[in-house]
């Protein structure tokens, strides 16, 4: 069979066409910029992202060249709108997963935080959806509908109103056992009497779409990390992996059993299979290729091709802490900034693109540690993917820092190739779910150069920047 899977992410999106053999046979890109400003806003013009999955879905069947048998759509997660659903137009921007303009709800809320982090397994916080959509109709409009991107993407597709598993279980209005919206938590928000998705399965067709061809079935949603952990075979409890696109997120299996982190991690969905919902482990850090778009802006790299040429793995005592976009897990600081601390006058430009690559590998270092509490276990193993595992210093680092082997993923395109796994699913329920994944040897890995002592000093004086500087006089 052959699958179209529609990867819609925050920077574009990308369209694979991958055959019955794990043959990829199209790859396609649109690029989209959000938009930055001033008072944590994050947004994206529908316009452009609804064009953008347009054009790269079509563009990919068109390269591949072959009848489409399935299509699959991997989101965001976290970002969402009004629009009509008479109609399928936007009402609102779309308010991306890193805009902090949410705050006011959950600070209003504040009180509630620790019986919604029960209830849901999430943090009480402006990353999640339902304080989003709570400060859209506050702030926008209270006309149509308010929902997650992907329930909006569906319906101009296939005309049915619906999420799926994994992304509902990041709104802060779903229960985490039962994987269900809970009518209080809604009414928490503000929510009652807003029309939302139905829940899919992972494993099930939600309708049709004529848009690239025939009458196709349309299946195998699910949210971009959990298809990144699909792809990669975290399929047993305490198997992790890391996506370093616009951010970095951690993910690590926790099996059927949804266990509340006590280190300031989220729990949620990872996909229900076969009628059975498996769970897992997350950790975020905001910016991760943005903070290196960022140094492309104020000049200090032209590219990310060239972190190997001017990083090291000595920035001569600068510690940056990359807080661009705020501090997510375990901090949830959505207000905090970014610091470079440590610069004299030999401080090199070399030195601040080094400090800013080891405050990244620094942050994904404290979310493994913290994912090994939860599971009461240390991680064995890193696998890895995204665009940033391009970089060898970058990934040395990680591993420098989380003092564990990496083992980086062969493809670019894991997040789509998640989704093409469980469209073949949706489409033979005889299909095990372990065969329904493409095939993949890692691309190369690496091991800890730096000591143990050496791993331990740096992250304790990072840490210290984080909790002295950071956190202290910026609260």
């Amino acid at each position: 069979m052959n699958i179209l899977a529609i990867d819609q992410g925050t920077s574009g999106t990308k369209a694979v066409v991958v055959d019955s053999d794990d043959r990829l046979l199209a790859v396609a890109e649109v690029p989209i910029r959000p938009d930055y400003r001033a008072g944590g806003i994050v947004e994206q013009d529908p316009g452009e992202l609804i064009d953008s999955v347009f054009a790269a879905a079509r563009r990919a069947r068109e390269v591949a060249g072959v009848a489409i048998d399935g299509i699959s759509l991997t989101n965001q997660g976290e970002t969402v709108l009004a629009w009509d659903p008479d109609t399928g137009r936007a009402l609102s921007p779309l308010i991306v997963w890193q805009d902090g303009r949410a705050q006011s709800v959950c600070t209003r809320l504040q009180a509630h935080a620790e019986d919604v982090a029960r209830r849901t397994g999430l943090v009480l916080d402006p990353y999640f959806i339902a304080p989003k959509l709570a400060w859209i109709r506050e702030n926008c409009t209270s006309e149509g509908v308010v929902t997650t991107s992907d329930a909006w993407i569906l319906h101009r597709l296939t005309g049915e109103f619906v999420t799926d598993v994994s992304t509902a279980s990041r709104s802060l209005v779903t229960d985490l056992d039962t994987v269900s919206y809970d009518p209080s938590l809604v009414e928490l928000f503000g929510l009652t009497g807003e029309r939302l998705p139905r829940i899919a399965d992972n494993d099930e067709i939600i309708g049709t779409t004529g848009e690239f061809g025939g009458d196709v079935p349309v299946g195998g949603l699910i949210v971009d990390q959990q298809a990144a952990l699909l792809a990669e075979r975290c399929l047993q409890a305490g198997e992790a992996k890391c996506t370093f696109g616009t951010g970095a997120f951690l993910l690590a299996n926790l099996g059927t059993t949804p266990n509340r982190s006590t280190h300031g991690l989220t729990v949620s969905g990872a996909w229900r299979v076969d009628d059975v919902t498996s769970y897992c482990s997350d950790g975020q850090v905001y910016t991760a290729a943005s903070a290196i778009r960022w140094l492309q802006d104020v000049g200090l790299l032209a590219g990310p091709e060239e972190i190997d040429r001017i990083a090291s793995d000595d920035a001569h005592g600068t510690i940056c802490v990359p807080a661009l976009a705020g501090l997510a897990a375990p901090w949830w600081r959505s207000d905090a900034s970014a610091v470079m601390q440590g610069m004299t006058l030999a401080t090199s430009r070399a030195d601040l693109v080094t400090a800013v690559v080891q405050g990244l590998a620094a942050q994904v270092a404290e979310l493994g540690e913290l994912v090994s509490a939860d599971l009461g276990m240390p991680l064995a193993r890193l696998r890895v993917d995204g665009g940033l595992t391009r970089s060898r210093v970058f990934m040395q680092a990680v591993a420098d820092l989380m003092q564990i082997n990496i083992d980086v993923y062969p493809s670019a395109h894991a997040t789509p190739l998640g989704a093409v796994a469980l469209a073949r699913k949706s489409l033979d329920p005889s299909l095990s779910l372990t065969d329904a994944i493409v095939s993949w040897q890692p691309e190369r890995s690496f091991a800890p150069q730096w000591s143990a002592d050496r791993a331990q000093a740096f992250r304790s004086a990072w840490r210290g920047v984080v909790e002295h500087t950071v956190l202290k006089e910026q609260s």
